[in-house]
């Protein structure tokens, strides 16, 4: 009983101190690239029923309901709509707190699950990871929808590992994960690929912990193969079915317009006379299925396989790269975690090898797949398992009887020791959490050069901007070239300025352009795709000829005139 209520009191703590720098947080930062469509998204399906703009962006719904949930509630109460563009800085904080039930639902299932494998102080230290996390803290200070996916990632993943046995009944065997899995499609299309992953992993390792998976003895290579074919016929059906029902879970959540629609139909049109496009034209006309859950997976799916540049130590990739995951991890993983992986891998590897870190593994493995490489939010859940790991095989080591030659474990000094590390760490980054990089790969400073997007400048920067001007350029009109889509950037005294596709008038033309003192340019620019236009491919390179006289966390500002 001591040990519950200690238990509940470390989660407690440690939840309320993680959301109080979230909170704060929340309120330093502007809006991110994602966040003004998500705002606008979600009230329009609070206010309409229509998921039309998310299923277009390839957005799955449940985070952003969440999130603006409750500023549709405060706009019935006062009885006028808000504009989402307009009143965006007003709503935004709003939302943002609301992100913090996924946050607390992901600590929870941390504990849950460290403690599955690891006992009491496998839990502790699990959740400790997390709630210190700076990349992680940064995110679920955010109304995104990355902290949702790995909430309900570790939700499906610790009812499955429990409840999927051979003599489980039906409903504990496919139902439950076929409907948390549906949960972790809605949150996120990521988990169309995550979710299949982790199911076939868990589900092999109870089958052969159960003992199913063992052949007779003395059988052949192929009597083998035709055994573990035959043991996981039941297995496979299970997989098959939970897919399923996942499926039918989302489509159900995401709802349809019973639309008709338009791309169809324009396909339709264009098909060659024929007996096709006789059948096609009038059932793009008149099937009213849009919108619906299949777009948002399509247009993801999509995604992946077409892929996009990508900017990695420094040097632009007009293609996705196979080893960028991996060496981005590596940049933001904190240090006193990868210390604490070492050192029970050194002690004792074999207390490192459970369910948990088979899943890690086979994402790690996975990630060369993965082609929208915009930052490692794409692996939280990669993160999140492993941090259970580590603490599971540090609290088995505890746990265990002593050993030969004194190694019994990681010292519980050190391991606190590196869990104040990492708590300082997060409170010294703040509120920048999203520009995180450890030490080794040169810290905070050194990350526009290694990394792009939600890694270092997601477009949160104009309230920094803003007050740099206030107080260096006595609130006069600033010029800006900006990566984002934080609306404010268009109100005074900022002034902005599309360099990017504003036709190229000289080689130094950006002072007649300009008209202000100063330019500010975001990081992403200076440091990102250096040719996304010629335009741009012009201004960047006289920007680059210049030193800047001030820079912010996001921005470089240049003087252009006296």
């Amino acid at each position: 009983m001591h040990a519950r209520w200690f238990d509940r009191l470390w989660l407690l703590v440690l939840a309320l101190a993680s959301s109080v720098w979230c909170l704060a947080a929340a309120t330093r930062l502007g809006a991110t690239f994602d966040e003004p469509l998500y705002v606008k998204a979600g009230l329009v399906n609070w206010r309409t029923g229509s998921n039309k703009l998310l299923m277009r962006a390839g957005t799955m719904p449940l985070p952003v309901d969440v999130q603006t949930l409750p500023v549709y509630l405060w706009e019935q109460f006062r009885g006028q709509e808000f504009d989402p563009v307009a009143d965006l800085h007003t709503v935004l904080p709003v939302c943002r707190a609301a992100n913090l039930v996924f946050w607390w639902v992901l600590l929870v299932y941390t504990l849950l699950l460290g403690r599955t494998f690891g006992g009491r102080w496998g839990g502790r230290i699990a959740v400790a990871l997390v709630a210190c996390e700076p990349n992680l803290l940064a995110h679920a200070a955010l109304a995104t929808t990355d902290i949702a996916l790995v909430a309900c990632m570790m939700v499906l993943i610790y009812h499955f590992y429990h409840n999927y046995h051979p003599t489980a009944n039906w409903r504990r065997r496919v139902v439950l994960p076929g409907l948390l899995y549906g949960l972790a499609l809605s949150a996120k299309a990521s988990a169309l690929a995550f979710g299949p992953q982790a199911l076939v992993v868990l589900g092999l390792w109870n089958l052969a912990h159960a003992g199913v998976l063992t052949p007779p003895a003395g059988g052949s290579y192929c009597q083998k193969i035709r055994h573990f074919w035959h043991a996981t016929y039941q297995f496979r059906k299970d997989i098959i079915a939970i897919g399923l029902i996942g499926l039918v879970f989302l489509f159900a959540y995401c709802g349809c317009d019973w639309s008709t629609e338009p791309t169809f139909i324009k396909w339709a049109n264009q098909l060659p006379d024929g007996p096709l496009k006789r059948v096609m034209l009038p059932v793009s006309e008149q099937l009213r299925i849009f919108t619906n859950a299949g777009e948002a997976l399509v247009h993801q799916i999509k995604h992946n396989i077409r892929g996009h540049g990508t900017y990695l130590l420094g040097q632009w990739y007009p293609r996705a790269t196979p080893w960028y995951f991996p060496l981005a991890l590596s940049m933001k993983v904190p240090l006193p975690v990868v210390a604490l992986f070492v050192l029970a891998l050194w002690i004792h590897p074999r207390r490192l090898w459970m369910p948990t870190a088979a899943v890690a593994l086979v994402l790690l493995a996975f990630t060369p797949n993965c082609r929208v490489q915009i930052g490692i939010r794409f692996m939280f859940p990669l993160m999140v398992l492993a941090y259970i790991t580590i603490a599971a095989g540090i609290a088995r080591g505890w746990s265990a009887p002593q050993e030969t030659g004194g190694r019994r474990g990681v010292p519980r000094w050190f391991v606190g020791l590196m869990l104040a590390i990492m708590a300082a760490t997060s409170i010294a980054i703040w509120p920048h959490g999203l520009n995180y990089f450890n030490q080794a790969w040169g810290g905070r400073t050194a990350g526009v050069k290694l990394l792009h997007g939600s890694n270092t400048d997601w477009g949160q920067g104009i309230p920094e901007l803003r007050e740099w001007n206030r107080t260096v350029n006595a609130n006069q009109p600033l010029a800006v070239w900006y990566y984002g889509t934080d609306p404010d950037v268009f109100q005074p005294p900022l002034v902005f300025m599309n360099l990017s596709w504003i036709p190229v008038q000289g080689p130094d033309d950006v002072k007649t352009l300009c008209t202000t003192k100063y330019l500010a340019v975001s990081v992403a620019i200076l440091y990102n795709n250096p040719a996304p236009t010629p335009a741009h491919a012009t201004r960047l390179e006289w920007i680059r000829s210049q030193t800047p006289v001030a820079q912010t966390t996001h921005f470089a500002i240049y003087q252009l005139r006296e």
